[in-house]
């Protein structure tokens, strides 16, 4: 599965999450983004981890203890989980490069078809 669609369908997911759920969790991922620009290397964002703990910070910000925070995030994350899991079971994704090319004449797009079946 393209990485692109399943980047898109978890920003969907993330939408439909409950306001406080979806908070958390932004705030968490987003703590997190932050440390990644700033790394260079695995190691280095790992480190940052450590030292910056964005689950202690998000734990304070939101007067939750730290075991409340992971609680809560391993719960967010199973959720968004199962949801990628059956929306993804449902998407048609086909790569029409090859024939849209041999009309258009183009070599620099790429064409795909893409849906998913709401139920």
């Amino acid at each position: 599965m393209n990485s692109h669609l399943m980047e898109i369908i978890s920003r969907e997911i993330i939408k439909s999450l409950p306001p406080k759920q979806r908070e958390i969790y932004e705030f968490v991922i987003g703590l997190e983004d932050e440390l990644a620009q700033k790394a260079s290397t695995t190691e280095e964002f790992m480190a940052l981890l450590v030292k910056h703990s964005p689950h202690r910070q998000a734990a304070k910000h939101f007067n939750l203890s730290f075991g409340q925070l992971m609680m809560t995030m391993h719960e967010i994350e199973d959720i968004i989980n199962r949801q990628l899991e059956k929306k993804l079971k449902d998407v048609t994704w086909v790569e029409l490069t090859d024939s849209a090319r041999a009309r258009k004449k183009n070599n620099k797009i790429k064409y795909f078809y893409f849906s998913i079946n709401d139920r």
